[in-house]
This record gives structure tokens, sequence and C-alpha cells, in this order.
């Protein structure tokens, strides 16, 4: 085993243990500095979105990765979960397996919204915050590479993701316009300044809002974010006084507690004189507590809630699966033919090494027994044998090469070893 994962998405995890699963930035830190501590000389990339929370690692010769069951028990140790609750929902696949699953995330086909352009850089940032934190190498390197490659060719080959439709997509053309017919006279308060907040507050903007208001634990992010988009920036310490005048809230922060407890909704929604609001609470962990979508006049929608309209849009786009797909499988046969071939290299360059030393010598012997050769003559020679050397061995360089792209080449190897008398 040279690669594994462990993970699990909003296929097979619930809400409530997505949340609790789920790692901020800083969380996501602190688990590869773990990692790298804990399986030295090892490599390993942390994804975790809204959506799914993975873990990728890989090694070499001495230094195999984690098996998938040690990194479910890692990830659950990070959060302090018991891992007897995550084993059940958490997947774990190794070499092939795995990379096809990442080149399928990347690609978008396993999305709450198929072909959703976010995740792409989603698995950038995975990549990047893993070569910050130096748990990041050649392997996961080419892979992660060979993953947004693929996902560049699903793109642009397919029309799975033409209208790059996305979560706060769908929120506000499914749902928000479920409830309102029109955004220009509506009081609209965004509670967040991340990109997930800007996706939102764009799609927003384009459907007529106009008087929306952001407001961000950092003003300076709501007042940067507010100022691109042509909208004003509040204060969080007025966020209750915010809910009371909205009609439309959108939340998307990073809080790991819920940012509007039952107590301070009730607050602000005593002052609202019975007008109706429509909450899309975007964020995982969610910012409002749940118990807030049973109060009167009350429309509060999560994630998860999005699953119908995602769906019915994976129905309109699952014409395009069978050629994304096709795509996956083609790049995952090649990365693992490279994968496998490269573990030959060391053969190979022990085999043209003796070649090689072997030709010198004879050539070396052949030139004292005719010292009258001048130097285009020699020339000529040394050619001659190292072409006829690289022709000899060009038969079994590429059977090994061929036999790479159906699985390791281990059978071939030994053969070449006993027969050329090489060494491991």
């Amino acid at each position: 085993m040279t690669l594994a994962f462990a993970g699990g998405s909003h296929r097979t995890v619930p809400m409530d243990l997505r949340e609790r699963l789920a790692f901020s930035a800083e969380q996501a830190a602190e688990a590869l500095r773990r990692f790298r501590e804990r399986f030295p000389g090892r490599e390993g990339v942390l994804l975790s979105t809204c959506n799914r929370v993975e873990f990728y690692a890989a090694g070499e010769n001495d230094a195999v990765p984690p098996a998938p069951g040690q990194l479910v028990d890692f990830l659950a140790e990070c959060r302090g979960i018991d891992a007897a609750i995550l084993k059940p929902v958490l997947a774990g696949e190794h070499d092939d397996a795995a990379v096809h699953h990442l080149f399928a995330v990347a690609s978008g086909l396993d999305s709450m919204v198929l072909g959703e352009p976010q995740i792409v850089a989603q698995v950038k940032q995975a990549w990047a915050l893993a070569q910050e934190h130096h748990t990041a190498g050649p392997l996961t390197g080419e892979m992660f590479q060979a993953a947004l490659r693929t996902a560049k060719r699903v793109a642009t080959e397919t029309a799975i993701g033409r209208e790059r439709l996305s979560i706060p997509s769908v929120a506000v053309a499914d749902f928000a316009r479920g409830v309102f017919e029109r955004f220009d006279d509506k009081r609209v308060l965004l509670v967040g300044a991340g990109k997930m907040a800007h996706e939102t507050l764009r799609y927003l903007r384009e459907a007529g809002a106009r008087d929306v208001i952001v407001v961000n634990r950092s003003a300076a992010r709501a007042e940067d974010l507010a100022g691109r988009l042509g909208v004003r920036a509040g204060r969080f310490a007025d966020l209750t006084e915010e809910l009371v005048k909205a009609d439309l809230v959108v939340s998307t922060t990073g809080a790991t507690e819920p940012v509007v407890t039952l107590e301070m909704f009730a607050t602000a929604q005593q002052r609202r004189g019975g007008r109706p609001l429509l909450i899309l609470d975007l964020a995982v962990p969610r910012d409002f507590d749940p118990r807030i979508g049973a109060r009167s006049g009350v429309w509060l929608y999560s994630i998860d809630d999005l699953g119908a309209a995602c769906e019915a849009n994976r129905k309109s786009r699952q014409r395009e699966m069978p050629g994304a797909l096709a795509i996956v499988d083609e790049e995952t046969k090649r990365f693992m033919g490279d994968l496998h071939h490269r573990s030959s290299a060391p053969l190979i360059e022990q085999l043209r090494a003796g070649w090689t030393e072997t030709g010198e010598g004879e050539l070396d012997r052949l030139f004292r027994r005719l010292p009258g050769l001048d130097d285009a003559a020699r020339a000529e020679i040394r050619q001659s044998f190292q072409r006829y050397a690289a022709k000899l061995l060009h038969s079994p360089l590429t059977s090994l090469r061929n036999e790479s792209h159906s699985g390791p080449p281990h059978g071939l190897l030994d053969a070449l070893r006993r027969l050329f008398d090489l060494k491991d």
C-alpha cells in the first residue's frame, strides 16, 4: 500500500456528526502537526469542507502510510469523537481506489451540487495547507496535481458544470425565490465574509437585492466584502438589532458554536412585529440553533435541506456523468501506471549502469588492441556500442512500462533481477 484515504461526506455522515467532525483552518493545521509527529516520514493532506472531511496519506518503502482504519482513529482523536461512532459512516480506500475517489471529488462528481466548481479551490487549499505544514510530499503532490488536471479536463470536455451551479446559487434560486418573488424591496443580512458569503451575495445582487448589510467578527473583512460588491457593512455587536430589521438572513461563518442562540433570536423576534423571516444557514457547524426553525413565521434551511434541489440538479446533469467518469477512470489509470513504473526506476538504473559498465570495459579492451584508431573512429565505435545496448534494453523496458499500466510489475521485476543477477 502506497496511498490511503479515509473520510465521509453528506452522503454518509449525518449533519450533527459532520458538525462535530469539521475542522476549522486552525484545527486542520493542528491535525497536520499531530500527523507529522505521529507518522514521521509519511505524507498527509486533510480536506475539510461544509460537506466532507477526508484525509489522504501516502508513503513508500518502509514508510508505508497508515491504513484507512488508523486514519479514522486519527480523525476521531483530533476531534474528540469516539471512533466507534465514526467507523460505520467513514469510508476507507487505498491505492487506485483512493486516487479515483480524489479525482472524482476534485471534479465535482461527488458534490451535493453535481459539477460544483467551488470544490476545486477547496482541494487546492487543502494541498497548500499540507505544504505549509510540511506534510505534503512528492506522492501527494503528484496525486493532487493530477486531481486538478482531471478536474480541468472534466470542466472543459463535458458540460457537467457549465452553468456553475453551487450551494449558494441553489440556496438563492430554489429556496429564497420559493419564499420571495422579488428581492429589491427586502432587507438582506449576510453573516460572514468568506468565499461562500461572497458568492451568495453575488447571486443575491444579481437577483435584485439592493438593501444588503454584511456583518462579521472581523469588521475589516466585512467592510472589504461590502465595498467590493457595493453594499453596507454593519457591526457584529449589533447582530440582534440587525435580526430585527432583516427579511432574509444568509449565514456562512466558520464558527464552531452557534452564532445565534434560541434565546438571542427570541429577543429579536419579539420586536419584529410578526414579520416573516427566511434564514439560509449555509454554515457547518450551523450558525443558527435548529430550534429556531420551529418558531412561528420563520423559514430556516440548512445545508442538508438543499438536498432535494441539488438532487434535481444532479438529474439534469446526469447525462454528462458517463463522459466525466470515463475521464476520471482514464486519469486514474494513467496516474497509477506512472506510479507503478516509478517503483521500477531503481532497477532500470541498475540495469543500465551494469550494461554501461560492461560496455565501457569491452571498449577499453578493444581500443588497447587497436591503438591506431583515431578519435573519430573511436567515437563512432563507442556510439555503435551505445546504440546496440539501447536496442537490447528496449524490449524489456517497454514490457516493464506496459506491465506497469496493469498493476505493480512485481513478477517482471523479479524476473529481470534473476536474469541479470541484480540486487534489491
